[in-house]
């Protein structure tokens, strides 16, 4: 077999996650070369790019997009940036692999698809949850109706950070808890019904400084279904993802920050002793599910193939994304 010709990133911005996650997983790949990163001060590239064994550094992301080499672009900038640039990227030709939330808007979504559309790129929003083993196998035990019938998915994910310069918590550049953390199980709730909601009622609390949600309590109702979650970027750090069906239940342990240094634990429980004696706890090997999905997307951008998750599925997100702002401002059902 002949060696694989890896496909050659580019980073736009020094974002925490890119340096202390993303860039280091993708270069463990199979299929994916980090060749640039660039950021609009020129020092701050140059020593992201020595640290991490990265060979160009440009101090405008335009650069690193005329760079002919660059043939792939992984977008980690602040939400609000997601879409604009991105599309800029399409637009010089490069495929873009972009942090979610894919934009602020369900109609910033539907600017990328046109985008992709017109200029023939690959673009997918980067939920690294829905390539990782772990989410496989728990969606494959519930379809293989192993617990029985699914009901009820519940979910819940937090932390606590009232930094007010933090970019999360800046209500103009789409920073709080939904569009941070509880895109996570918005998306996993969808994936594992493999339905869309068809309405949502929710419950909203914001920071009285900031104005960003800091508490967010959503239901969702699925034609088989019900989905309910909570997220919090002021309450003490806890995930968790529960899956209640007829004959049983599942939970995923560490459902969103996958560790990347040990195994990954999926309990699943017949319900025939509340104390968990019976529980039956399936282990899945250590994956970097960020080297996952580049090589993931890397190979579908060699072998002319569709990238693992559509665009499109990153519009439906936003749609429900949406409604959940809205109930939240009614105080009623709204509909997707």
């Amino acid at each position: 077999m002949s060696a694989i010709e890896k496909v050659r990133w580019g980073v736009l911005g020094t974002a925490k996650i890119a340096l202390g996650k993303v860039i280091p997983a993708m270069q463990k790949g199979e299929w994916s070369e980090v060749s640039a990163i660039a950021s609009r001060d020129f020092e701050k590239a140059r020593s992201a790019a020595e640290s991490l064994g990265i060979p160009k550094a440009y101090g405008s992301y335009e650069e690193l997009l005329a760079d002919p080499e660059i043939e792939a672009v992984y977008n980690p900038l602040p939400n609000h940036l997601h879409a604009p640039w991105s599309i800029k990227a399409a637009e010089a030709g490069k495929h873009v692999l972009c942090e979610k939330p894919i934009g602020l808007s369900v109609e910033e979504a539907l600017e990328l698809v046109a985008a992709r559309d017109r200029t023939g790129v690959k673009i997918q929003e980067a939920f690294m949850v829905k390539t990782h083993p772990q989410w496989i196998e728990t969606r494959d035990l519930i379809e293989s109706g192993r617990i029985g019938e699914l009901r009820l998915v519940s979910g819940h994910f937090s932390y606590f950070n009232r930094d007010e310069a933090n970019i999360r918590n800046i209500a103009e550049y789409g920073g709080g808890a939904l569009m941070d953390i509880g895109c996570y199980p918005v998306t996993i709730s969808r994936f594992i019904f493999k339905e869309e909601p068809a309405r949502v009622v929710s419950l909203i609390e914001r920071d009285p400084d900031t104005k960003i949600d800091r508490l967010t309590s959503v239901m969702l109702d699925f034609p088989s279904g019900q989905a309910i979650f909570t997220c919090s970027t002021q309450i003490v750090p806890r995930q968790r993802m529960q899956f209640f069906a007829t004959r049983g239940r599942l939970e995923v342990e560490i459902p969103f920050n996958i560790p990347t240094d040990r195994p990954t634990r999926i309990f699943i429980d017949d319900g025939s002793d509340l104390f968990g004696a019976e529980v039956e706890i399936k282990e899945i090997p250590a994956f970097n599910q960020y080297t996952v999905q580049g090589d993931l997307f890397s190979r579908a951008i060699r072998e002319g193939t569709a990238p693992p998750i559509a665009l499109e599925d990153a519009v439906s997100n936003m749609k429900v994304i949406e409604a959940i702002f809205r109930s939240a401002e009614s105080g009623r059902w709204e509909t997707i």
